[in-house]
């Protein structure tokens, strides 16, 4: 939500901005009299900020900003890699389970033993 008030603060200061370039009008000091009124200083201030928070964010980030919903779009990638995760052990635990070995450790010896090579055909053939 942060992020979100500074975006919108630091799009209100570019619109500022582009008013100055093309109309010679500063919105701000119009608002509050003249640029150098105290509510115009802080308006300039809390916009400035904000833009420099953006700039450490999107250091912070690698290059990218994620101004609404990064939150919920990290949650669900968490969740699948979680999943995911589930599903590879579910998988796992059952070719223990079917390969005959009552524990781990002998399933992890016979299976990446240092001596035995290895092949892409090691699941087709046994060597019981």
């Amino acid at each position: 939500m942060l992020t979100f008030i500074a975006f919108a603060l630091t799009i209100a200061g570019c619109i500022n901005w582009l008013l100055i370039g093309l109309l010679q009008y500063d919105f701000v000091a119009g608002i509050f009299g003249f640029q150098g009124s105290v509510f115009s200083r802080l308006i300039y201030i809390v916009v400035g900020a904000a833009a420099v928070f953006l700039v450490i964010k999107l250091i912070a980030d690698k290059g990218s900003i994620h101004v609404w919903g990064a939150r919920k779009k990290r949650l669900a990638k968490a969740k699948e890699a979680y999943s995911q995760h589930n599903i590879e052990a579910s998988k796992e635990q059952r070719r223990r389970e079917e390969s005959g070995y009552d524990d781990e450790f002998d399933y992890d010896k016979h299976n990446h033993s240092s001596n035995r090579q290895i092949s892409l055909f090691d699941e087709h053939f046994d060597d019981k």
